[in-house]
C-alpha cells in the first residue's frame, strides 16, 4: 500500500467483530526474559512506526477490544473511528510489566500525561465514549454498520485529496511529536513551498477561481 500509487488510503480493522487486535498471546511471555522479549517489542515498534510513518492517511475502524498491543497500533494510526461497543486500554501493570509498542509515549502525547498515567498505572480498560472525551478517538458510532459506513465515507473524502500535500501535512504534524518546535516551523515552511512545485496546487488554485471541482493527479 505504501507504494501503490493507486492506493490513496489505509484502513486498519480486525478480521472479526468482537476485537480490533487483543494484545499478545499471554503464554508466550513465559520462560521470556530480558534479551529473548527484546525482539517481540522492536517488531511491534516498527510495525507501529511504518504506520505512522507512512505516507498516506491510515485510519483504524474499531470494533471490540483494542488492548495491549492492539491500543498500541490504533495510537499509530491518524485517525481512529469507533463503535460504541469499543474499549481501550493498557493492562500489562496486571502481568508486571509495561507497554512495549510505543503504548507509554503515544497515549501521553494523545490524551495528556495525568491521563496517560492513570491508565498505565491501574490497567483499567475504557469504554468508547470516555476514550472520545479525553481524545484518544475521534468519533464514536452507534453501531458496526454505522462504523463501516462512517470509515468508508471518511476514506473517500480523503482519497479526493491531493496525495502530495496529504503526505507532506502528515510529516509536518507528526514532526511535532519527535523534533524541537523551532525546527517544526522551519520543515513547515519547507513542505509548504514544496507543494507550489506540484501539479495539485495549480488544479488546485485554479479550480478554486473557476468556482469548480478539482481534479487532482497526486503530483
Amino acid at each position: 500500500a505504501e507504494h501503490d500509487d493507486s492506493v490513496r488510503v489505509v484502513i486498519l480493522t480486525g478480521s472479526g467483530d468482537k476485537a480490533f487486535a487483543a494484545g499478545a498471546d499471554i503464554s508466550e511471555f513465559q520462560g521470556k526474559d530480558s534479551k529473548s522479549v527484546k525482539p517481540l517489542a522492536e517488531n511491534g515498534q516498527d510495525f507501529c512506526k511504518f504506520v505512522e510513518a507512512m505516507g498516506k492517511p491510515v485510519i483504524a475502524a474499531i470494533n471490540g477490544f483494542a488492548l495491549g498491543g492492539g491500543c498500541e497500533i490504533a495510537m499509530a494510526c491518524d485517525i481512529r473511528y469507533v463503535s460504541a461497543n469499543a474499549k481501550f486500554g493498557q493492562p500489562e501493570i496486571n502481568l508486571g510489566i509495561i507497554p512495549g509498542f510505543g503504548g507509554t509515549v503515544r497515549l501521553a502525547r494523545l490524551v495528556g500525561l495525568g491521563r496517560a498515567k492513570e491508565l498505565v498505572f491501574t490497567g483499567d480498560q475504557i469504554k468508547a465514549d470516555e476514550a472520545l472525551r479525553i481524545g484518544l478517538v475521534n468519533r464514536v458510532f452507534d453501531s458496526v454498520e454505522e462504523l463501516r459506513t462512517g470509515v468508508q465515507d471518511l476514506a473517500a473524502k480523503l482519497a479526493k485529496k491531493p496525495g502530495v500535500a496529504l503526505k507532506l501535512a502528515k510529516q509536518s504534524l507528526n514532526n511535532t511529536w519527535s523534533t524541537p518546535f523551532k525546527d517544526n516551523l522551519s520543515f513547515e515552511v519547507e513542505v509548504f513551498c514544496k507543494t507550489f512545485d506540484t501539479e495539485d496546487m495549480v488544479e488546485g488554485v485554479d479550480a478554486f477561481l473557476s468556482k469548480r471541482k478539482p481534479e487532482f493527479k497526486h503530483k
